[in-house]
This record gives C-alpha cells, sequence and structure tokens, in this order.
C-alpha cells in the first residue's frame, strides 16, 4: 500500500521511522454531472477572477482571506517551517484506557508501518507494551496543514492510528432529545431485551452494501441496453406522525426475527397476530393488564387449555374426597353397628337364662 506520510513516532526518547497508509477505502459510486438535453459532461472550470483566464491545477496555491476581501498567500514551505514539534512526529503524550475515549471523537483511520529495518525493534516494543497495557496512546501529529490529535491502538500485529477530533470540535447536543417526561414500562423494556436476544450478534464480515451493489447491477443493466430491476412494490412511506402501537410493534417484531433466524419466511408479518411474551409473576404481585393488540389464537387456546386441565384436576380432587367420604361413613356404620350387635348379645342370654325353670330334688 501506498504511503501519504512520512514521519516518526516520539516515545519518549525512542523515535521510530514510519509511513503512514490509509486504512479504510471507500467503494461508493460517484456520478458525474451531465447535460440532461444531450447527455453531455457538465464541467468545472477554475477561472481566476482577475484575467478572467482558466487556472491550471499546478498554478493553484494556498490564501488566506482577511475580512475585507484581501487574500494572504500561503505556500507549502510557510507551513512546513511553522515551530511545532508535531509538523513530521507522531507525538505519544499519554496512554489512557480505551473505554476513556468518546467514540464521537473517531475519525479516518490510518495504519502505522515500521520503515526501515532499524525500525522494526522499537515498532515491535511500543506494539507489545499497548497489548501488555491493554491501553491506547494519545499522541498529536500533523498532516494536511493542520495539527491533530491521534489514538494509537493494535489491531492483529499492527500498529493502527485512529484521527481523532479535539473536544471543542464535539457539538453538544442541545435539543436532540425528546421533549418533555417519556415514561417506558417494564413490559415494554421485557419485549425490547427479547427483540434483542432474538437478532443476537452478527459476523460483521457478512454485512453487505445493498444499496451500492443494486446501483451496480442496475447500471451494468443500462450498459446491456437491457431493463433495470425495478423494486418489487412501491417504496414505503415514512412513518413520521404515526399512532403505532409500541406493544404490538415489539411483539410483531419479536415473532419475524424468530422466524428469520429459523429460516422460516416471515410472511404477513405486518398484519399477523402475535403471542405477547408471557413472564413469571412476582411472589405477591398483581397480573399485569393486557396491552397491546388482540391476543392470538394460539393464546387462547393455550389458555383454554389450561382452563380445561385446571377443570379436570378440580373435578377429580373432589371425587377423591367424595370417595373418601363416603368411605368413612361406611366404617363408621359398621362399628356402630357391631357395638349394637354386642351390646343386644349379652341381654339376649340373660333373658334365655331367666326363663329356664330350675329343676328341684325329689324328696
Amino acid at each position: 500500500m501506498r504511503s501519504i506520510w512520512n514521519g516518526a513516532i516520539s516515545f519518549g526518547l525512542v523515535s521510530i521511522p514510519i509511513k503512514l497508509v490509509n486504512a479504510t477505502e471507500s467503494h461508493s459510486i460517484s456520478f458525474r454531472q451531465i447535460h440532461v438535453g444531450d447527455g453531455g459532461r457538465v464541467r468545472y472550470r477554475k477561472v481566476c477572477e482577475l484575467d478572467g483566464e482558466e487556472v491550471p491545477t499546478a498554478e493553484i496555491g494556498k490564501g488566506y482571506e482577511e475580512a475585507d476581501g484581501s487574500i494572504i498567500p500561503i505556500t507549502d514551505e510557510d507551513l512546513a517551517q511553522l515551530p511545532i514539534a508535531t509538523a513530521k512526529t507522531i507525538e505519544i503524550v499519554s496512554f489512557v484506557p480505551a473505554d476513556q475515549i468518546d467514540p464521537l471523537q473517531m475519525d479516518t483511520a490510518y495504519y502505522l508501518a515500521a520503515s526501515g529495518a532499524t525500525a522494526a525493534k522499537p515498532y515491535t516494543l511500543l506494539r507489545e507494551a499497548l497489548k501488555r497495557s491493554r491501553k491506547v496512546a494519545i499522541a498529536k501529529y500533523a498532516l494536511r496543514g493542520r495539527e491533530r490529535l491521534g489514538m494509537l491502538r493494535v489491531v492483529d500485529d499492527v500498529i493502527a492510528m485512529h484521527g481523532l477530533l479535539w473536544p471543542d470540535e464535539i457539538r453538544v447536543p442541545e435539543g436532540v432529545a425528546p421533549e418533555g417526561a417519556v415514561s417506558v414500562r417494564e413490559a415494554e423494556l421485557d419485549l425490547a431485551d427479547a427483540l434483542m436476544a432474538t437478532l443476537g450478534e452478527v459476523e460483521m464480515d457478512s454485512l453487505r452494501d445493498d444499496y451500492r451493489e443494486a446501483v451496480e447491477a442496475m447500471i451494468a443493466a443500462k450498459a446491456d441496453g437491457g431493463e433495470p430491476a425495478v423494486a418489487a412494490g412501491p417504496p414505503v412511506e415514512g412513518a413520521g406522525g404515526q399512532v403505532i402501537d409500541l406493544m404490538a410493534a415489539l411483539e410483531n417484531s419479536v415473532r419475524v426475527a424468530k422466524a428469520s433466524r429459523a429460516g422460516a419466511p416471515a410472511e404477513g408479518a405486518a398484519g399477523a397476530e402475535v403471542t405477547p411474551i408471557r413472564r413469571k409473576k412476582a411472589a405477591g404481585a398483581a397480573a399485569p393488564k393486557a396491552v397491546g393488540g388482540k391476543k392470538s389464537t394460539a393464546s387462547a387456546a393455550g389458555g383454554g387449555a389450561a382452563a380445561g386441565a385446571a377443570k379436570k384436576t378440580t373435578a377429580a380432587a373432589a371425587a377423591t374426597k367424595k370417595k373418601a367420604a363416603s368411605a368413612a361413613a361406611a366404617a363408621t356404620a359398621k362399628k356402630t353397628a357391631s357395638a349394637k350387635a354386642a351390646e343386644a348379645k349379652p341381654a339376649r342370654g340373660a333373658a334365655k337364662k331367666a326363663v329356664t325353670p330350675r329343676k328341684r330334688s325329689s324328696a
């Protein structure tokens, strides 16, 4: 890869010669302006305001415009002779944990390549020190006519540098957050959590720029004289100002995401009825009110089955209780009868004995 800047990393008293290489590239498709009538290319001419002549690129320089409109010429030599230490040096000023860097400050990314054999050892030393400390280096450097802030970190076996915006270049987000107090219920948070868990993680390498590929296919079709592919349906209108049922939308999103993960078609996703997610009730907590769309057939069936099972269980318990009561009553009746029989037996014996005449002995 071609380097865009040559200099050195200043690491205390250690100087590491390096080359700066772009770490990213743009794959966006650029268009030219044309004359719609005949298809001719429309170009911009760089013309001098004093003599009206077109100026070639080689003769174009820099200048600073004063408040009165006068121009002060600035040459590359003027910029190169500025009394700053970072003119050709990436000067490391501190080492901090990576989570202290606000992602809003992230700018262009570069790879730092060791320049020459003598730079290999100090380059490797800095790389391994960054790895072991699990920190990033904050540095200052000058590029394209201005001093910039950078963050050095390790990517694989290479030191990468992210350009950082200066803290005063980050705008305060005034008037961006929703106005007024907005409350979010626990049920809505639970559904949002379920949707996040269903979507899960993604391999970043699998993500593709579908828009760019569609534009390339359209250009190829037009170049071959054919008709470009047309979208299957009309453009989706914006939902601005549209009142939606948030719970129903979340439940529907969870269902569609699950179907997508399972490889099933998500037909009728927009108008399909969804099954609300059931949550365990806390001890002593009241059952939450139903919110959102209609209950699905699956939910009704599940509720009917549960009610039927509960009814059967109650009936079985009642039958068992009745049977036990009958058995107890029968045992009691039998015991009572036995007791009465026992009492009646000696009475009958006594009566028999009373009626039996005594025999008298003869004289």
